[in-house]
């Protein structure tokens, strides 16, 4: 069975939203081997509409040189959403033929590498309560960003997780990978 993972970037405060604006100085060389050490184990994408929308303006034009656009750009991608329709217009990017769960469930069965869960707070949390997410990683930077959106909310259900993995860079992030205790 194919892993599901996702990773996000979280100020120390909990903000997952718009890492751009609080990451400053923070993103170190160790930081960008464990995203590459991620990303080489992941041939499918998976997407909710916001992020696809925001992904699919600015990845296509990234330089070929960049490492995440060399990924991002020619892997599977299947988006989540309602009010899509048609060609989405990104390579190797189409929409999910059934609803979210049974369509990961589904595609968990097939051959290949890991599923990845990027650019949707949404689906992580979606994904993670329906106990289908085996790994989450949480990139903390050493900042507090004050506002913004939380992965959790006060709302979600009491859940137990295990810690899996956690390493320091020399910038002071912490990457912290949890599964659901089964």
């Amino acid at each position: 069975m194919r892993r599901l993972t996702a990773g996000l970037f979280s100020s120390v405060d909990g903000v997952v939203e718009s890492p751009h604006l609080w990451q400053l100085d923070s993103f170190d060389a160790e930081l960008g081997a464990g995203m590459g050490a991620m990303i080489r184990r992941v041939d499918t994408v998976l997407l909710g509409r916001h992020g696809y929308l925001e992904w699919a303006q600015y990845w296509p034009a990234a330089e070929p040189t960049d490492p995440f656009g060399s990924f991002i750009n020619p892997v599977r991608k299947f988006v989540a959403s309602r009010t899509l329709e048609g060609d989405l217009g990104w390579t190797n990017a189409s929409l999910m033929d059934a609803p979210l769960e049974e369509f990961v469930r589904t595609l968990k069965q097939t051959d290949g590498g890991d599923i990845a869960v990027c650019a949707s707070i949404s689906l992580v949390r979606q994904l993670m309560f329906a106990g289908l997410l085996d790994s989450l990683t949480l990139m903390i930077h050493p900042v507090v960003a004050g506002a913004g959106r939380h992965l959790f909310e006060g709302t979600d259900p009491m859940t137990s997780l295990e810690l899996q993995e956690v390493s320091t860079t020399s910038k002071g992030n912490v990457l912290a990978s949890y599964g659901l205790r089964r």
